[in-house]
């Protein structure tokens, strides 16, 4: 889509800005080595295009691993006030089939299938906020995109930036956010190492997140948005912490692409088992797939190479969220669509079984 903006001279500049309906192409033009396990990958639109996106927002990475496409969800950790590019910050996990063919293969020249931005971690933008950004591990890059965009907006602020790692050698982003807590007024820092493994030296604070911790530090907690992203059981951690110390719930605001939700799928119907499969139309894509009614739309959807962007895979994320044009469904979902967004006609191909034939706005 075509957007018009002015210079500082008030003269119109022509954008042609990424649209996510039909986008779905990035080039990587530089690869940066963080730490020992992390790399940021900072990517272009193929056509040129200026990238919108909010800070804590994601983009979902299709990967084609031998005869898989694999698709993972990694949040954006650029300043959402730099539109020319975006760049994700991607941590080697041990087993990791994504990640570590990104470490492995993603250069310069490479071109990704990508769907995005997609996500609803973003910071509530109010009047005279106070923030507290909490991070554990690689869950710093969505808050990173934030602390990016306050220094870039050079607007005052208030913001208390705690980030957690394994060792000081693990902490993404250390030297960046140690200039700009030298730099930007009202920016407080916190790194939190759990044990000082390869720096004997270190003179900050060392452990795990606390009570005593966040009352030592944080002595204004209730009156702050809190910002939380890593690990389940930091954020688990965090959470509790947070609700004991006065922050209201709609305050407490997290993102995470680890959790992992089991649930035992309930037995077709008669009706149901009468019927081999449904017809399932995508209808942006003109292609059409069978389903049983045993099968969730996502499954079938991307063994036939049909393009949904997925993440958690369980009803959580809300990343697969679709249109449902006709037909009816037997969704069990964990939190990752809304009632409103039901009562409109959406629902999660992931967690989603046809009850009849359907025909999806994908």
């Amino acid at each position: 889509m075509d957007t018009k903006v002015t210079n500082s001279a008030g003269l119109p500049i022509d954008r042609t800005y990424w649209n996510p309906d039909i986008d779905n192409e990035l080039l990587c033009i530089d690869v940066h080595q963080e730490t020992h396990d992390v790399k940021t990958f900072t990517f272009i639109s193929r056509d040129g295009k200026h990238i919108a996106f909010a800070a804590g927002q994601y983009f979902a990475l299709d990967v084609g691993l031998r005869d898989d496409l694999e698709t993972r969800c990694y949040s954006i950790s650029s300043s959402p006030l730099r539109t020319n590019a975006i760049s994700i910050t991607v941590k080697r996990v041990v087993g990791g089939k994504v990640s570590n063919w990104l470490h492995d293969n993603l250069a310069p020249g490479t071109i990704v299938q990508t769907s995005g931005p997609l996500g609803v971690f973003i910071r509530p933008a109010r009047p005279n906020q106070k923030y507290l950004f909490l991070s554990g591990g690689s869950g710093i890059t969505p808050v990173m995109s934030m602390a990016r965009e306050l220094a870039d907006a050079a607007l005052p602020v208030d913001v208390i930036f705690l980030h957690a790692g394994r060792s000081p050698g693990d902490l993404v982003f250390r030297s960046e956010l140690i200039n700009l807590a030298t730099r930007l007024k009202g920016f407080r820092l916190y790194f939190l190492p759990e044990t000082l493994t390869g720096e004997t030296s270190w003179s900050g604070l060392s452990g795990r997140i606390s009570r005593d911790l966040f009352q030592l530090i944080i002595p204004d907690i209730s009156e702050r948005v809190v910002m939380c992203c890593g690990p389940a059981p930091f954020m688990a951690a965090a959470r509790k912490i947070s609700a004991e110390l006065g922050v209201p719930t709609e305050n407490y605001i997290e993102e995470s692409f680890d959790a992992v939700v089991t649930e035992d799928a309930p037995l077709p119907s008669t009706e149901q088992a009468e019927h081999k499969s449904f017809k399932v139309e995508f209808a942006m894509q003109s292609r059409t797939i069978d389903v049983t009614p045993d099968q969730t739309v996502l499954s079938c959807a991307k063994k036939a190479g049909v393009k949904i962007p997925s993440s958690c895979s369980n009803g959580l994320c809300g990343t697969c969220k679709s249109k449902l044009a006709s037909g009816t469904v037997d969704m069990k979902h964990n939190g990752g669509i809304r009632q409103r967004e039901i009562d409109a006609g959406f629902f999660l191909p992931c967690c989603s079984k046809p009850l009849s034939d359907l025909v999806i706005e994908r």
